[in-house]
């Protein structure tokens, strides 16, 4: 068995990223253990398995949440799950505050409080796009990996590290190589097999920095793996560096068509401000856990983008569909999820009354009831740290679907992140520009959402891939494929239109909900104040 004495792979897998939330300066915590398992799986894939002991300080902030970071966006999901004492514990991708790829995994019930410690045991089943070609070993794959690191702002202490590779299956002893251990490790890893009868690669470390990269690494042949697997470099990326933007001229009108303009502005602006004022005064900190929905009211969008975010919501949720859209009707369905919230049940209560008056009362005392939700839980918090923080997740979103790079890890994201990339005030025009060009995988929701898709007639077309595939392969049933832009066409007009079909005049309405969230102040006949002695 040879070491390789140097490492020039240039490309590391590696998940640098805080675990923990560091929004507050007040997080302080030890790092105590952590335990990695890295199975580097026959179809190319990586699956991750983390198990994290904390032990946080006295005066130290709640563990609440824990942000895992990932080598790259290629991952799926659902295949993500986490645990705590036993307990399952949510996974959010969207809201994930590290930079680059990962996931938040929410404590919930199994927060770890001030001076307790507590263990985090997460599980990611597929990561892709993590080999690459051995620039040392012709026909050698290569597999590098670096534990999640924390911040050092956040974190102190040493940590007791282990790090094992579980290499492809049927791999000979004197096949796989191991890479250089950085400084501190092991200098050569322990070989072994683990219960499957995979050679495995274990490092330890008993005074690790979680705030360093720790680059561990291995190389097997190419041939243990698909081909497609392996990631080579695009000849072509430097293309995209290129600006193609023009710098556009600002014209200005004259003095009065301001005046006009504003004033038109400032006469609608009261009806737009539903939230009630005291939401607006500063606390500390973000309010984390909110929903898409929730967010959106919290940045005062308009209310037919509102109610629109909750329409898509209970769509894909398989809790209504929509026999009809001009004038729209929505139908809920039999067997109700139990993961709805209250706003989309007061949503779908609203479609049982008649249409018009009616219908409209039942709408606005929903929106009225999310608002009041949604001011009590942002009580003590800020509201400007809180939107600038969904603000990030909204680019974030929209940056996972952007850096797609075929039609169906496009439509993919798009549909996994829908709903953050709504909080957009561009999204419409957004929408179009993403899915100009190509075609649509179209999601398994649509057709709740669009009556006419896939009718007599219709416009849905087949490419003949088979469903999770990307070109290729064998038997299955197609994927339904819509031209990018007679997707984006259905999603965004039915947006657009949805206010007059529901809640009649959108101005009208808002301002029936703003008198009741936000109501003007009534003066009173009295001024100064009433001064007392003694």
């Amino acid at each position: 068995m040879r070491k390789l004495a140097v490492l020039t792979l240039l490309i590391i897998l590696s998940a640098a990223i805080p675990l923990s939330s560091a929004q507050a300066q007040d997080y302080s915590y030890q790092v105590t253990d952590m335990d990695v398992n890295a199975f580097w799986n026959e179809d190319g894939t990586l699956s991750v398995d983390y198990v994290i002991t904390f032990q946080n300080d006295p005066n130290g902030h709640p563990i609440e949440f824990v942000d895992l970071g990932l080598p790259n966006n290629n991952y799926d999901v659902t295949s993500i799950s986490a645990d705590a004492n036993g307990q399952p514990l949510g996974i959010d991708a969207s809201d994930y505050q590290g930079q680059g790829s990962g996931v938040a995994i929410a404590m919930g019930s199994q927060t770890i409080p001030p001076g307790q410690s507590g263990t985090v045991h997460a599980f990611i089943g597929t990561i892709r796009g993590v080999l690459y070609e051995d620039e040392l070993e012709d026909e050698y794959a290569s597999a590098v990996f670096a534990p999640a690191q924390f911040l050092s702002s956040t974190t102190h202490g040493t940590t007791n590290m282990t790090v094992t590779f579980h290499l492809p299956p049927g791999l000979e002893p004197e096949q796989p190589r191991w890479h250089e251990s950085p400084s501190g490790w092991s200098e050569e890893p322990e070989a072994g097999f683990d219960e499957n009868g995979r050679i495995t690669y274990t490092w330890r470390n008993p005074s690790a920095e979680v705030w360093e990269t720790h680059e561990l690494g291995a190389s097997f042949p190419l041939s243990f793996v698909p081909e497609s697997a392996i990631v080579r470099p695009n000849p072509f990326a430097w293309i995209g560096n290129i600006n193609f933007g023009f710098c556009i001229p600002l014209f200005c009108f004259g003095f009065f068509a301001v005046l006009s303009v504003l004033g038109a502005i400032g006469g609608r602006r009261r009806k737009m401000q539903y939230l009630p004022p005291k939401i607006s005064v500063e606390g500390h900190g973000i309010k984390r856990g909110l929903t898409a929905v929730e967010a959106a009211v919290l940045m005062e969008q308009p209310m037919d983008k509102i109610l629109t975010m909750v329409l898509f919501g209970v769509i894909k949720k398989n809790a209504a569909k929509v026999v009809n859209r001009d004038p729209l009707e929505v139908e809920p369905l039999p067997d109700l999820p139990e993961n709805l919230w209250d706003y989309e049940k007061d949503f779908l209560n609203a479609f049982q009354e008649k249409r018009g008056p009616a219908r409209e009362r039942a709408m606005q005392t929903a929106m009225v009831s999310l608002i009041k939700v949604l001011s009590t839980k942002m009580k003590g918090f800020s509201r400007k740290e809180t939107i600038d923080y969904y603000k990030d997740i909204m680019d974030k979103a929209w940056a996972q679907v952007e850096a797609a790079d075929t039609p169906e890890v496009k439509s993919q994201k798009y549909d996994e992140y829908m709903e953050w990339t709504m909080l957009d005030r561009n999204w419409n025009d957004r929408t179009r520009d993403v899915f100009r060009g190509g075609p649509v995988f179209v999601p398994v929701w649509f057709p709740r959402y669009d009556p006419s898709f896939g009718g007599a007639g219709g416009t849905t077309v087949s490419t003949g891939i088979p469903r999770g595939t990307s070109g290729g392969g064998g038997g299955g049933p197609s994927l339904p494929v819509l031209p990018g832009a007679d997707f984006a066409a259905s999603v965004v007009g039915g947006a657009q239109s949805f206010a007059s079909g529901v809640v009649g005049n959108l101005n009208d309405f808002t301002s029936r909900v703003t008198n009741v969230t936000n109501p003007v102040p009534k003066t009173t006949s009295s001024g100064g104040y009433r001064g007392g002695g003694g």
